[in-house]
């Protein structure tokens, strides 16, 4: 362990020699006659616990070696006793604003001197011990919720990937689904900052997107797998994937006070609401619909057009942009609709982007 130092600033020899004496002991002490020279040593050495200075020098007074200091973010780090001649109210208030530690006037006693350096040297150890440990601990947290969400990531995806298996889908909806959610949000918070979007809000919607059809396991295989169009009856069935998935969740996740939990909910329940109030299950109207299903549902129909189906082929990214921009799918939120124009290019690259590289 390298020994602690003390630097000693002070154009008085004797003022010098008599704190070196008080601390040489105990610390390696270091000096300088003015603070010039105490920048230098500032610079040099990495193991200052304390540094008594003197106001009134020559060449650079104490104040400058403060201004360095605060430039440098120095002063939270390095405790500072100004030990000085002047008694001028101004000078003491101007040197507590910078944020020293203590002040003393000479001409001073050593054992006082001593005494309030070693319980400021061992307040500052204690703080930056305490905040060497936060941070350990703070590490220790974000690695455990890394854990923990990698293992509700793979969850995620083997729900998502049963829903696919069973609709006889490509696979790859569910991926889509999230990339095109994050296209949107992107746009979104920059273009639409009134939603006070963050990004951990955009990752968590992002992921909650990748379950936005689990009520389809819920779904008789006579309906869910038939190849041709539903019936009117059929499709009243085929519906109710977005009442089942709530049922699901509320069943199987136990922190409903969550943010994910929430956006989860939002998504299964609402992704097929339209801003007309012509969706369902709820026939939301406008901003009623939350954020979340909102987004996640142009993501979901535009890529049902792109798609193809046992019923239908599958539309070009032109037709499908033109569909859902004319209503020809039901209405969008204006801002949502707003973002998908200007990520049309980003839309149309999607499909085949995410066959070359594995994006998410």
């Amino acid at each position: 362990m390298k020994t602690q130092q003390i630097l000693i600033v002070d154009d008085g020899e004797v003022n010098r020699a008599i704190l070196n004496e008080m601390f040489r002991e105990e610390y390696e002490t270091i000096e300088a006659s003015n603070g010039q020279d105490a920048i230098y040593e500032i610079e040099k050495n990495h193991n200052i616990v304390l540094i008594l200075l003197d106001i009134v020098m020559p060449i650079l007074n104490g104040f400058r070696v403060l201004d360095y200091m605060k430039e440098h973010n120095l002063l939270d780090q390095i405790p500072v006793i100004l030990i000085t001649s002047e008694t001028v109210r101004d000078s003491e208030d101007k040197a507590y604003s910078y944020g020293v530690a203590d002040v003393m006037h000479k001409p001073f006693y050593p054992h006082i001197v001593k005494r309030r350096s070693k319980n400021i040297i061992e307040l500052y150890q204690n703080k930056r011990n305490m905040e060497i440990r936060l941070k350990e601990q703070e590490s220790a947290i974000r690695a455990k919720e890394k854990e923990i969400r990698k293992g509700n990531e793979l969850m995620i995806e083997a729900l998502s990937s049963i829903v696919e298996f069973r609709s006889a889908e490509t696979g790859e909806h569910t991926r889509r689904i999230k990339y095109f959610t994050r296209i949107l949000l992107k746009y979104l918070m920059h273009y639409f900052p009134k939603y006070g979007l963050t990004e951990d809000q955009m990752e968590e919607i992002i992921r909650a997107s990748a379950l936005h059809d689990i009520g389809k396991i819920g779904i008789p295989d006579a309906i869910l797998l038939k190849p041709a169009r539903l019936t009117d009856e059929e499709y009243e069935i085929m519906k109710s994937h977005t009442t089942i998935g709530c049922e699901m969740l509320e069943k199987c996740y136990r922190d409903k006070t969550s943010d994910f939990y929430h956006y989860c909910y939002e998504i299964c329940r609402y992704h097929h609401e339209r801003w007309d109030g012509g969706g369902y299950p709820d026939h939301l109207v406008g901003d009623k619909i939350p954020l979340s299903a909102q987004v996640v549902a142009v993501a979901d129909v535009y890529d049902a057009l792109v798609s193809p189906r046992v019923y239908k082929e599958s539309f070009t990214n032109s037709e499908a942009f033109d569909m859902i921009l004319k209503g020809e799918c039901g209405e969008f939120a204006p801002d949502i609709l707003e973002c998908f124009e200007l990520a049309r290019e980003e839309f149309f690259n999607i499909v085949e982007v995410i066959k070359m590289f594995n994006f998410l």
